[in-house]
């Protein structure tokens, strides 16, 4: 028998558009009455159809099950189908890692409340770091910016981070020295199988003393936003030793003004006590 566009449509349970699209990667192949000029499908063009819907739902690309429906042996079919399972097999990979890092960033958030400006000591992980920033001021730098683009795909693993260097300038009155840039946790890095290169910097594992702190979102970062920290470290004698580190958690805003969360961690030496 042969069908209209309309009627073919209806029985298949596809649209219009579906059959035009499919008729352009020559799947089905309709007739061309030469009187009126209309497209009429045939049972043939049903079963090449189904058979098509069938691939795609396996998330074959179209253009691939294409070449399987017009010429393809048994071998170029299996082929494919591994080819699909082994890209949905990375897919659930990925949004399994993804929904621990969410479950991550969730429970992060939930202990804002009892972190805020309260110090507690902890293991800080290692982690790879790209300065982008001097200060406020980005860089342009045409060698960050393949790096860039490539961690921005990597969201929300990469998170945005600080880091202020000369810890001796930290406890004395000079101008902090600190810059700004995309960060991935070590441990993250090796489960994604990151490639690092030149352009990162590593900062390894350390213990610190941790707090989250909220700030002005227009503000700068001073010395005096995470001073009640140094004051713990003195009052407890601990030594500070290496990079201050940290990370924005989130902005808050609201009519009365936006405020954004910090995780400040500052490194101590080894043999505290």
């Amino acid at each position: 028998m042969k069908y209209s566009i309309g009627e073919f449509a209806s029985i298949l349970g596809v649209t219009a558009d579906t059959l035009r699209l499919y008729e352009k990667h020559d799947i089905v192949r309709p007739m061309k009455d030469q009187h009126n000029n209309y497209r009429y499908f045939s049972d043939l063009d049903a079963r090449n159809l189904l058979s098509s819907r069938w691939y795609r739902s396996m998330q074959i690309p179209l253009q691939d099950v294409a070449g399987l429906i017009n010429d393809a042996p048994a071998e170029q079919v299996i082929q494919s189908i591994a080819g699909a399972r082994q890209q949905l097999e990375e897919e659930i990979k990925r949004s399994v890692m993804l929904l621990d890092k969410i479950n991550e960033i969730h429970a992060e958030l939930g202990r804002i409340g009892e972190a805020l400006y309260a110090c507690r000591i902890r293991e800080v992980p290692g982690m790879y770091r790209i300065q982008q920033t001097d200060k406020n001021q980005l860089l342009q730098k045409e060698c960050l910016k393949r790096t860039v683009q490539a961690w921005m795909e990597l969201l929300p693993f990469t998170f945005y981070s600080f880091r202020i260097e000369n810890p001796e300038s930290v406890l004395g009155t000079e101008e902090l020295e600190y810059s700004w840039g995309l960060a991935l946790l070590e441990t993250d890095q090796r489960k994604l199988e990151v490639g690092v290169n030149e352009s990162m910097e590593y900062i390894g594992p350390s213990t610190c003393i941790s707090a989250v702190i909220a700030s002005a979102y227009e503000k700068e970062l001073g010395r005096e936003s995470f001073q009640f920290m140094l004051d713990f470290a003195g009052a407890e004698g601990l030594a500070i030793t290496g990079d201050i580190r940290g990370k924005i958690l989130f902005t808050e805003r609201m009519s009365r003004g936006n405020q954004t969360y910090l995780e400040i961690d500052i490194p101590l030496e080894n043999n505290f006590t």
